[in-house]
């Protein structure tokens, strides 16, 4: 059986929640599923062909009822595209938002349609502060801002991009050596920058002495500019 609207997936999520002693009914004042069970607060569920924004945006909606609210989407097959509810992110969305997620599977065999893979609960998040202070520690780094934001696939100025310049720039000349790039104003991290040349900018002539290579002279035309003010 393939889910060919959202209604195919009441029936197992009815089934399912019926079996843990709710009252089911459904499009209650636009919810696709209101369960209640006692005294608790109602439990509702929404449903959708796939993870979609739309589906998002309504679960969102429905927490200004309850606290108990649900997403549900069908399992995804081999050729699903867009967003899986499989996928870290899409939990990690649900979780943020304080809503559950259900996938459905009709072809399964009665009482086993429905895995649950997350149930709503209060969101609160970790920092993670390693990434913080590499946010940060980037951020000062970086002199002047150079980069247009939500630029893609395009090289990014970052501040390790401005250390390699300055020393391109002081290497323009011909070879010296690290001391002589630290005393005239390199990073000074300048021999591991060298020794680890992302770019190809750089080569080794003699014992602690190098030169910038043709890369080299090429990326002080491309991105002489970002040393502005640097």
């Amino acid at each position: 059986m393939t889910v060919a609207a959202e209604t195919d997936l009441y029936a197992p999520v009815k089934a399912f929640l019926e079996g843990q002693g709710y009252a089911v009914k459904g499009e209650v004042k636009g919810c696709d599923l209101v369960a209640v069970r006692g005294d608790e607060p109602p439990v509702i569920v929404e449903l959708k062909r796939r993870f979609t924004l739309d589906l998002v945006l309504q679960g969102v909606d429905r927490l200004a009822v309850t606290d108990l609210v649900y997403l549900a989407v069908p399992q995804p097959g081999r050729r699903a595209t867009g967003a899986s509810p499989l996928d870290s992110g899409v939990k990690k969305l649900c979780r943020r938002l304080g809503v559950g997620l259900m996938i459905v599977d009709p072809e399964l065999a009665e009482g086993h349609r429905v895995t649950v893979l997350l149930d709503p609960v209060p969101y609160v998040p970790r920092k993670d502060k390693k990434r913080t202070t590499r946010l940060l520690g980037e951020h000062a780094r970086r002199v002047g801002d150079h980069n247009r934001g939500g630029s893609t696939r395009v090289p990014i100025v970052t501040a390790y991009r401005q250390d390699a310049l300055r020393c391109a720039r002081l290497l323009r000349d011909g070879p010296q050596t690290v001391a002589a790039l630290r005393a005239a104003g390199a990073p000074k991290d300048v021999g591991a920058l060298l020794q680890r040349d992302v770019y190809g900018w750089f080569e080794r002539v003699a014992r602690g002495t190098y030169r910038l290579t043709p890369a080299g002279f090429a990326g002080l035309d491309a991105f002489g500019p970002a040393l502005n003010g640097a």
